[in-house]
């Protein structure tokens, strides 16, 4: 834990320094912790209240901000269990720095708190924004119950096609994610090693098949309108100006050449069809489902001569990929997590584990290039196809595409990229939600 000084990053006076920390309060908190609502016992709706805490005691000590648990979970990353508010957005480190001596002050009040709405995200579309948080109540109100955590697989049909996808739990856990310096084949990105804490999610099986795509790719240039309301209006790829599949195969093949946009969107659009929230992998829970419980360098261990089981790469690949789930799984039931095509994360691309902490669950991309795809292709040698290894997106995928500008859908010169989607245990918030389906959509 950071001492609390690195957490004092302003210094307001009071009463500002109030105002800010009452309206963290009220945006944040006081929608589940209201006399009204009272969740683990809490109300924070008056001081009274709040100084009185839950069933897990006072969340506030007067002039004791290191010892209260209001401080401490808003400090855990946004999908941690605890965290304040679940699955966030955050408080950032002036606002947790204006709490801290808003409660070493005692906590002044002005009386009884309200529900504020949380503001749209710093540029983000308005029309969007509000989209958003319809999925996000309708996934809400067709959530299985609590107990429905990631114990148990199950398939989920993707509307409009006959296509459906195999959703297998990962378990929670830690793992060291990054390559050790002697690891054949290293990349000097892989690394420094770092700890990672992950809670439980559900993943795809397999990468994202045309059979599955297709129905969303060429909603726009069929000119058909989507029977449920909000997924119609998810935006969706233009028409290709040619054929996607490159004459690789359709059916049973994964889908390919997408922009990280498009595969966002695609999770937006069929979570807005099945009231369940999907999105891309983070880097870290891909290489944690990825590796399933081993740090060797590929699931089954360091022998590459084992990868004809497990992955189409360019030994056995003939030149083009091939049918997804046709190779063995690794110990979690993930198939192709080695190999056919490199997959879609959510994260920017940074050189080095050190740039930035992964304790958390996203590190976000500082502009449109690069961000992180995993796993190897088709057309790799076996060291691409590790389970540490990375490879950062480039403008140049896009190359021979002729629109001026440049598609926002698909990058033509990758005819090795593909994706997957995950559905954590936890809903987040719709901020947050905004911000995994839509942080690519500028890229050009």
């Amino acid at each position: 834990m950071r001492p609390l000084a690195a957490l004092v990053l302003c210094a307001l006076p009071l009463p500002a320094q109030q105002e800010v920390a009452l309206s963290l309060l009220a945006e944040r908190c006081l929608a589940c912790h209201s006399e009204q609502n009272n969740l683990g016992g809490l109300s924070i709706e008056t001081r009274e209240a709040a100084l009185k805490g839950g069933v897990g005691g006072p969340s506030i000590l007067l002039g004791d901000p290191a010892r209260s648990s209001l401080v401490e979970r808003m400090r855990l990353p946004p999908d941690s269990a605890g965290a304040m508010p679940p699955g966030g957005p955050s408080a950032t480190a002036e606002e947790i720095g204006s709490l801290v001596e808003w409660i070493d002050a005692g906590a002044p009040w002005n009386g009884p708190l309200a529900v504020r709405e949380p503001v749209v995200p710093p540029g983000a579309d308005g029309e969007e924004m509000e989209l958003v948080r319809r999925i996000r109540a309708l996934v809400a109100a067709t959530a299985e119950s609590a107990a429905d955590a990631p114990t148990a697989a199950y398939d989920q049909p993707v509307p409009g096609s006959d296509a459906s996808l195999r959703m297998v739990p990962i378990p929670a856990g830690e793992f060291l994610m990054g390559t050790p310096a002697d690891e054949a084949g290293r990349g000097e990105d892989e690394g420094p090693q770092v700890r990672v804490r992950l809670e439980g999610f559900w993943m795809a099986t397999h990468e994202v098949s045309w059979d599955a795509f297709r129905d969303f790719m060429l909603r726009e240039s069929a000119g058909r309108s989507d029977p449920e309301p909000l997924a119609d209006a998810v935006s969706s790829p233009t028409p290709p100006y040619m054929e996607m599949s490159f004459g690789m195969g359709i059916s049973g093949y994964p889908a390919i050449s997408m922009t990280q946009h498009a595969a966002s969107k695609y999770a937006q659009w069929l979570s807005a069809k099945t009231g369940r929230f999907y999105r891309l992998p983070t880097e870290a829970e891909w290489e944690y489902a990825c590796r399933a419980g081993s740090q060797a360098a590929y699931a089954f261990g360091d022998d590459p001569s084992a990868l004809a089981d497990a992955a189409w790469y360019w030994d056995n690949s003939g030149g083009q990929y091939g049918p997804v789930g046709a190779k063995d799984p690794n110990a979690w039931g993930l198939h192709d997590m080695h190999g056919n095509v490199w997959e879609w994360t959510l994260d920017g691309y940074r050189p080095t584990y050190g740039a930035g902490p992964l304790s958390g669950p996203w590190v976000r991309a500082e502009g449109l290039y690069p961000r992180v795809v995993r796993g190897g292709s088709w057309m790799d040698d076996a060291p691409a196809l590790r389970c540490g290894s990375r490879r950062a997106s480039s403008e140049d995928w896009k190359m021979q595409d002729p629109q001026l500008p440049k598609s926002v859908w698909y990058h033509t010169d990758a005819q090795w990229l593909g994706f997957r989607l995950v559905r954590p245990a936890r809903l987040p918030s719709a901020e947050h939600m905004y911000e995994y389906w839509n942080s690519a959509a500028g890229a050009r």
